[in-house]
């Protein structure tokens, strides 16, 4: 009997570390690493992440493709995904995890303004800087899905005034809510700490741009952790020389690797 064959096509990770951990608990499973003109007619399963251009339009018989990632959009708009094959992506614990312990540490850099302490090192300036408390620092989580929330949750346990945006109503206690377009406006202008864990979709492809960075209170701050497609760089770029924001931190680009002339990676700001 012919055993099924999973193919693993992941790029930018551990890749020996993910293939020993799938022989070992798959020992049943014809675990193949993905190499360049191999025929794919016999793969029964696909998992995959970041692959080459073309990869789904050559497995012709798999029966369900497994993303290493949470997100799927770039997935969603390959045109070689098949329409009838089932796509699964990850739900992992660590992920969350990670990622809360990311938005903290950022928000707190902020809250605890340390960018301005760094500054006075620099320019050998003692100065007692105090900052308000946390409960006077409205922080806003821009989607309130699984990382969100559990982002909003834990800000709020530690005394943030912590509001949440979402394209519908959801609730949660402790966290002011916002839904639809109608109230992003009342969201963002009550914000001096912006955290972006939207998904990306068509509507909010470009969401943190002139328009809405302008309701922002000035000198407010910006993290997105979110995708890179959020963010118009030029315009996050204005912002920051104009000082309507003091600060952004950026765990994804539209383009990555971030190019070497970037301004990101030299911006003061960033």
């Amino acid at each position: 009997m012919r055993r099924p064959v999973l193919l693993y096509a992941c790029f930018g990770v551990d890749t020996q570390s993910w293939l020993a951990a799938l022989r070992s608990d798959l020992p049943e499973v014809d675990i193949r690493e993905y190499s360049p003109g191999a025929v794919l007619d016999d793969v029964d399963f696909a998992f995959v992440w970041k692959y080459p251009p073309g990869l789904l339009r050559a497995l012709k018989n798999v029966r369900a493709i497994f993303s290493l990632g949470a997100g799927v959009e770039s997935m969603l708009a390959d045109p070689d995904l098949p329409a009838d094959v089932p796509l699964v992506r990850m739900v992992d614990p660590g992920l969350a995890v990670g990622m809360n312990e990311f938005v903290l540490m950022r928000v707190l850099h902020y809250h605890r303004q340390m960018p301005e302490y760094e500054q006075d090192q620099r320019a050998h300036r003692w100065i007692q800087r105090v900052p308000p408390l946390p409960e006077d620092r409205p922080v806003g989580i821009l989607g309130l899905g699984e990382l969100g929330s559990l982002c909003a949750r834990t800000l709020a346990g530690l005394g943030f005034d912590v509001a949440g945006w979402s394209r519908s109503r959801k609730s949660f206690p402790g966290i002011t809510t916002f839904a639809g377009s109608q109230e992003l406006r009342d969201f963002l202008q009550r914000t001096e700490i912006l955290v972006c864990l939207l998904p990306l979709t068509p509507q909010t492809d470009g969401i943190i741009n002139h328009e809405t960075l302008s309701m922002l209170p000035r000198g407010a701050f910006l993290i997105n952790a979110a995708r890179g497609r959020h963010v118009v760089d030029e315009d996050l770029i204005a912002a920051l020389d104009a000082g309507q924001l003091a600060g952004a931190t950026l765990d994804t680009f539209r383009v990555e690797p971030l190019p070497t002339g970037h301004p990101f990676w030299t911006h003061p700001g960033i």
